[in-house]
């Protein structure tokens, strides 16, 4: 049984380990109620306190991971809560991918044009069921919507930015899916489009560091890390029922 779920910085989080959070999707697979995963990192934190919308989507999600170091160190810093892992979003995606393959019915969207088809052929290679696929740049969201809602898809993973996870949560209904999860940039890892970083990396979870600073383009995001440990030690100075 997972464990009670907390609140950090004003927002959800649900406490689980992978072995915990797969569980959880596996037994959503067949419920009819829409069910929406977020996978936490500090750079959403620190978007959710400009962006009314997205804190109701982090905050009526049904499961909310623990995903990047930060959280995991904001946890212990602010609530001693000791997490036993990280969960992310590609992380997640493969795990499903071998542990559940035949019983997934995948919709893959999101990347540029051609992206998730790749994805998709690699997510069949692993023994996955693609019920479609659609890239993300989209303006009109309603053929999108349809073609998601007629796939018979039980998994929906977005991987569309920062868009994502208030897409998901304002058309959770219209899509009618299941389980949909925004992970990020995963479908460019399967389809080949990026690299994970070293495993060495991801062990000592510095992933995330190591990724900005190889990529230029990468580097203003660093900002929204520093604005997560300003607000958590700011957060920290206040009493335990207020943070």
């Amino acid at each position: 049984m997972n464990a009670p779920r907390v609140e950090l910085l004003g927002l959800p989080l649900d406490p689980v380990t992978m072995p915990q959070a797969l569980a959880w999707v596996r037994a959503r697979l067949t419920d009819p109620r829409p069910a929406q995963v977020v996978t936490l990192n500090p750079e959403i934190a620190v978007r959710s306190r400009r962006d009314p919308e997205l804190q109701r989507a982090l905050r009526e999600a049904e499961l909310v991971t623990p995903d990047g170091v930060g959280v995991l160190w904001a946890a212990r810093r602010l609530l001693g809560l000791h997490l036993a892992e990280r969960v992310t979003g590609v992380d997640l995606t493969l795990r499903l991918f071998e542990e559940l393959g035949p019983e997934l019915r995948v919709f893959l969207l999101g990347g540029r044009p051609g992206v998730a088809e790749r994805a998709a052929a690699a997510a069949e290679g692993l023994g996955v069921r693609v019920a479609g696929t659609h890239h993300g740049y989209f303006d009109d969201e309603a053929p999108v919507i349809a073609a998601v809602a007629q796939s018979g898809a039980n998994l929906l993973l977005a991987g569309m930015g920062e868009r994502q996870e208030t897409f998901l949560w304002r058309n959770k209904l219209r899509l009618g899916v299941p389980v949909m999860i925004g992970v990020g940039g995963t479908l460019d890892v399967l389809a080949g489009e990026a690299r994970r970083t070293p495993a060495w990396s991801r062990r000592l979870g510095v992933e995330w560091l190591l990724r900005v600073g190889l990529d230029p383009k990468r580097w203003p995001r660093a900002l929204r890390l520093l604005r997560f440990v300003i607000e958590v030690e700011r957060a920290r100075r206040l009493p335990p029922a207020q943070r």
